[in-house]
């Protein structure tokens, strides 16, 4: 018997996902015809390859890169309306078809699993994965793109810009508040690991990275997909409830595994910021976290037996083994994940107090300030070309690293983390030197891009990502439409790459990456706000979302 077409299984779809379940034989058989269309979709990084009809009658003809409806993974109202409103006010209709098609990336093609928590049969409380509370409530399994695991830090960047959406769109609110029930769980398996493998009740099969590393801790490679111990990766765990909270003004976060996970992330911020040599005796000791791998890579893998080289006592600062590039650091303190790690963990004190959670709150406010001291008595250093700047790294003996990489938290995200403001002097240097090749080794040049790269990709490829972090740290209209200009030009396909060549745009990395995508629609909301006119040309009104 031959198989049913594509097209006859949309047809289907029509049915299976528009009729009521109660017109159906059964809720299962209406599940069951859904999961026979999706299976049916074609794979979202080959469907995103080739451009697609209809195209933007704007002079770059960029094509509507979204999947069929029947195929997408995830559906919001608020998302839609959002797009239909900018499509009908944005001047420039090829960074109209750019936002159209990366504002709802995230939810077309990357939530894998989602369950509010209410239906029967979700979760098994007699699964030996259900044991302590685990697994309860909505949940959300979010992946990066094209690779079947979610990255914390990825995850709560892709759905950054719903945030601003979950107070009036139940959907979201779901979604957004199972993302951060999940990333509870991931915590509490392994606070050292940056990306794991489908939730158990998902019943999602788990995928192996084709590495061979050695961990310490160790961790269960079914719950795990990569164990890179990165400190941004906790506190972008943080960020995501903080800016659910922020926007929604709901503890319903607040159970009993997500303050588990909490003591989880604090017992890692204890143990990573001791010094490679004891304070009392001056003997070495063995990094609570090691990692080997088999690589002809560097930036894969720790040096000295995994631990990495020697850091400084009594700093204050907390150590992060990688960077959110997933490559090693080389100096272990990372100056834009302790700034990051400061300023949550301030965001969750105020939050805890307001939940009445009064010894906790201290503590963390505690924590904050111990780390902002240690950020400006040790990651400020003087430069004769640029004054007072931030390091990216240093280790506390007074060595340091004066470099920038796309990848958020960066020394260009500051602001954007709320470390601190745009007019920050010692950021406006910092800002001068990272944005100019004579200060950034890693500020990539050519004929065709320019912009912030880093040793993931290579010596010529730039990010367009960090172009959009550049418009939202940015309070100069100019600036920020060429940086608009500059990334549209980069994106042929209709998609925001993971990063391209400075030589020739067309030559680049991931055409599918949920992340970068994200920050472009966070751009575009943040600039109508802010510099309406930028985007909907002279008296323009600014459009909030969240109105």
């Amino acid at each position: 018997m031959r198989a049913p077409s594509i097209s006859a299984l949309l047809v289907l779809a029509s049915y299976a996902f528009d009729t009521p379940f109660c017109l159906a034989d059964s809720h299962q058989e209406a599940l069951k015809a859904k999961e026979k269309i999706k299976a049916a979709c074609p794979a979202y990084e080959h469907y995103a390859r080739v451009p697609h009809a209809p195209y933007s009658n704007g002079p770059m003809e960029l094509p509507y890169q979204r999947p069929s409806v029947h195929c997408r993974t995830f559906h919001s109202e608020a998302v839609e309306e959002t797009i239909k409103d900018f499509n009908a006010t944005m001047v420039d209709r090829d960074l109209a078809r750019l936002f159209e098609n990366a504002f709802p990336n995230t939810l077309d093609t990357t939530v894998r699993w989602h369950t509010d928590g209410l239906e029967k049969g979700d979760i098994s409380p007699t699964a030996k994965w259900a044991a302590d509370g685990a697994w309860k409530g909505a949940q959300s399994f979010i992946v990066t793109g094209d690779i079947n695991a979610e990255w914390l830090r990825d995850s709560t960047n892709q759905l950054a810009q719903y945030q601003r959406l979950a107070k009036k769109d139940p959907a979201i609110n779901s979604l957004i508040l199972g993302a951060i029930n999940t990333q509870a769980e991931y915590v509490i398996t392994s606070p050292y690991c940056n990306a794991f493998q489908p939730p158990p009740p998902s019943k999602l099969k788990p995928s192996d990275n084709g590495q061979s590393d050695a961990v310490h801790p160790a961790y269960e490679f079914s719950k795990v997909f990569e164990c890179k111990y990165e400190l941004d990766s906790l506190a972008h765990f943080l960020r995501l409830g903080n800016e659910y909270y922020d926007h929604t003004a709901s503890t319903a976060f607040l159970t009993p595994r997500w303050y588990k996970a909490l003591d989880a992330l604090l017992k890692v911020l204890d143990e990573q910021s001791k010094p490679t040599f004891s304070s009392q005796t001056g003997v070495f000791e063995k990094q609570e976290y090691r990692f080997q791998r088999s690589t002809n890579t560097g930036t894969e893998t720790l040096v000295l037996a995994g631990n990495g080289n020697p850091l400084a006592n009594g700093t204050g600062l907390i150590r992060s083994a990688f960077r959110p590039s997933d490559d090693a650091t080389n100096l272990g303190f990372f100056i834009p994940a302790n700034a990051m790690i400061a300023t949550e963990l301030k965001r969750t004190s105020a939050l805890l107090h307001s939940a009445n959670k009064l010894k906790l709150s201290l503590d963390l406010k505690l924590r904050s300030e111990s780390i902002s001291r240690g950020i400006w008595g040790h990651g400020v250093v003087h430069t004769q070309k640029w004054g007072q700047v931030f390091a990216f790294e240093v280790d506390g003996y007074g060595s340091h690293i004066l470099m920038d990489d796309a990848n958020v938290p960066s020394l260009l995200s500051l602001p954007y983390l709320g470390f601190v403001t745009k007019d920050d002097q010692t950021y406006k240097n910092t800002r001068a030197m990272i944005l100019s090749p004579l200060g950034n080794p890693y500020y990539l040049t050519g004929p065709s891009f320019s912009g912030i790269g880093g040793p993931h990709i290579g010596l010529q490829n730039a990010w367009p990502m960090s172009l959009l972090m550049q418009i939202l740290t940015s309070d100069d209209p100019v600036e920020v439409k060429g940086l608009f200009e500059a990334v549209k030009r980069a994106s042929p396909l209709g998609l925001v790459h993971e990063s391209v060549d400075v030589g020739k745009v067309r030559d680049y990395t991931r055409v599918w990456f949920a992340w970068a995508n994200s920050v472009l629609a966070q751009a575009v909301l943040d600039v109508a706000e802010r510099m309406p006119e930028v985007l909907f040309g002279k008296g323009g009104e600014a459009y909030i979302v969240d109105e």
